[in-house]
């Protein structure tokens, strides 16, 4: 599962991707920094994983993961070839996901690619872009689909799903502003419409915007332009993420506490990022380890027991569940079991996020 760091030049992009990934991408105030996309493999920030391995006394913890790829800063005409704009385009396409960093700070030194701060201007310059993309792909799809219906009818199906998903278009929204039913999804698996990858949005502001978050102009216009897309907005300093991302962890909690903050922003990125990917987490707890399982939301036991090995899911009988609240709360996995608390769930339970689990099987 890949998520796809996208923005204009001089947003913060590359600087974020680096204070995620310390992966050390050049970043320099000049357009086109970033022209082959740079790649990260991300660990899920979760603190139930450290406080497991203390009460199984075990040293190895072994979180989540996932994969940010750093995308070259796009400019107006992209989808006609200005810029970039192909490679960018073809980069995004092979995403699940896209981040989009939003620059809401004010600096002379820094210059802006249009000339001055607009946050909005900015968000509607990519997205378009990603819809003229779209505009082409579904035309190609309709041309298609009309010849077609000549010889078979179901395609009247595709003529109905693309002509409204054209309509939203030329309108100048995303395709992820429809709802769709699961038949329609299937039609859609092939089309890799670049508006319809689920978005959060990033607004980079200044250490001075931290402390007017709620009432911030430039941030209001991001929050209101995400919720036409059911998105999320999340307020960042990347210049301070960068400095956190570098200290010890204790420096980084005595720096976080000076400036008011309960967690690192970035974190709250990742975490994020993970949800947006419909992602969730499963846990096996005990000597050697402890570990997250990333697991699509709405998995089936089996199937998730596959995820550690296909043996176990050919022979599952059962699964062990306890909730990771009800363990942490009766301190151990005895005392767990006589009050009843450990479940034996078979093949149709439904895994949610934090079940801890011991698989049974017989292959």
């Amino acid at each position: 599962m890949k998520i796809g760091i996208v923005g204009l030049p001089n947003v913060g992009k590359s600087t974020m991707f680096n204070a995620i990934t310390n992966a050390g991408a050049e970043c320099a105030n000049y357009p086109f920094c970033t022209i082959e996309p740079n790649i990260g493999v991300v660990p899920v920030p979760d603190e139930r994983l450290e406080k497991l391995s203390k009460m199984y006394n075990c040293d190895k913890v072994t979180p989540a993961v996932i994969e940010f790829v750093d995308i070259a800063g796009l400019v107006k005409g992209a989808s006609k070839g200005e810029g970039l704009g192909n490679k960018f385009l073809s980069h995004i396409r092979e995403v699940d996901s896209i981040v989009e960093v939003v620059r809401c700070f004010e600096d002379q030194n820094v210059v802006h690619v249009d000339g001055n701060i607009s946050p909005l201007r900015d968000i509607e310059t990519i997205n378009l872009e990603l819809i003229f993309a779209d505009i082409e792909t579904v035309e190609k799809r309709l041309e298609k689909a009309r010849k077609m219906i000549k010889s078979d009818k179901k395609y009247q199906e595709e003529i109905n799903l693309f002509e409204k998903i054209k309509k939203v278009l030329e309108e100048g929204k995303s395709a992820r502003i429809l709802e769709y039913t699961k038949e329609e999804m299937e039609l859609l698996k092939d089309t890799f419409l670049l508006t319809l990858k689920p978005i959060l949005y990033v607004a980079n502001i200044s250490e001075e915007q931290l402390e007017k978050i709620d009432n911030d102009t430039y941030i209001n216009e991001v929050r209101k332009y995400a919720q036409i897309e059911k998105a999320k907005v999340i307020p960042l300093c990347v210049k301070i993420e960068e400095e956190l991302s570098i200290l010890e962890n204790e420096d980084k909690i005595e720096m976080l506490e000076a400036l008011g903050l309960k967690e690192a922003g970035l974190d709250k990125v990742i975490k994020a990022s993970y949800d947006l990917l419909g992602l969730m987490s499963f846990l096996t707890a005990g000597e050697p380890e402890v570990r997250a399982w990333t697991i699509k939301k709405g998995t089936k036991a089996p199937q998730a027991a596959g995820k550690i090995h296909s043996d176990i899911e050919r022979g599952f009988i059962r699964a062990e569940v306890v909730t990771y609240d009800d363990l942490i709360r009766e301190g151990s996995m005895n005392t767990v079991r006589e009050k009843g608390l450990l479940r034996s769930e078979g093949k149709d339970y439904i895994m949610q996020e934090g079940d801890i689990v011991l698989f049974r099987f017989n292959v």
